[in-house]
């Protein structure tokens, strides 16, 4: 990978950590890492961001100890017959077998599913069934606690999330189911202690959301209506205090989980 494929970011708080970097494969530019990547400076990581829609080359497996890796989200599906991204779905499987370090969120959600074995269809719902976008703000339930699951210390029985897909996981054996919503039984798994996956959204931060709606504005009102946008917006300012809290807690908890060497 050249230079000017690599951006780096460290707070150098000399922090002796079992992982020191977070490689980033971000895939729209007004989807990034967002309050992922303050919890990752706050800790001593340095960032690497990879757009791999763009060129840029995705390091190679002997040269990722000691790292995490955050799949984000895009516009994109996982069906879509791109080059790049059926290289990141290879880089993806082959850290997965190594039990490297890795977060998928959305649509990085999806290919982690894929690379383990799982797979991907659109969202249906009601009977007969029908698609569905869902979009906007709702709740997932937790169906294991904080004694089960240590990465869910703090975390309510249920938490507000931001929606944004038209896609379902189907899991992989491997995986274990931690939350569903009302429409979408995959909402949060992990496999292993390696891989966490969110298929919604507690990362983004405001002015990313008001980029969000304004370049898919199209798709927001035909998910939730006319008056999407300003709904989402208004949402955001409401919700947004609570929200940031409880994701603050729970990537704190997967990071410091990664990020330390068990005692």
């Amino acid at each position: 990978m050249t230079s000017s494929c690599r951006i780096l970011l460290s707070h150098g708080l000399g922090v002796s950590l079992m992982a020191d970097r977070l490689l980033v494969l971000q895939h729209l530019a007004c989807e990034g890492p967002d309050l992922i990547a303050d919890l990752a400076l706050e800790r001593g990581l340095a960032i690497e961001v990879f757009r791999t829609d763009r060129g840029d080359r995705l390091p190679d497996h002997t040269e990722t100890h000691g790292s995490i890796a955050l799949v984000l989200g895009g516009p994109m599906s996982t069906s879509d017959p791109l080059p790049w991204l059926q290289q990141e779905l290879e880089w993806i499987r082959c850290r997965h077998q190594k039990q490297q370090p890795i977060l998928g969120i959305c649509l990085g959600a999806q290919l982690l599913a894929i690379a383990a074995g799982g797979s991907v269809e659109p969202l249906r719902v009601g009977e007969p069934p029908m698609p569905l976008k869902e979009v906007g703000y709702g709740a997932i339930h937790w169906l294991r606690n904080a004694e089960q699951e240590p990465v869910l210390r703090g975390m309510n029985p249920s938490e507000t999330v931001l929606h944004w897909h038209g896609d379902r996981i189907r899991l992989p054996a491997s995986a274990t189911l931690l939350a569903s919503s009302l429409h979408c039984r995959e909402q949060v798994f992990r496999i292993a202690q390696h891989a966490f996956a969110l298929q919604c959204h507690l990362e983004v931060s405001g002015p990313n959301l008001e980029q969000w709606i304004q370049e898919d504005r199209d798709y927001v009102i035909a998910a939730m209506g006319a008056d999407g946008p300003e709904q989402l917006l208004q949402d955001w300012s409401r919700l947004h205090p609570q929200i940031e809290l409880q994701a603050r807690r729970l990537f704190s908890n997967l990071l410091d989980q990664w990020s330390h060497p068990l005692q």
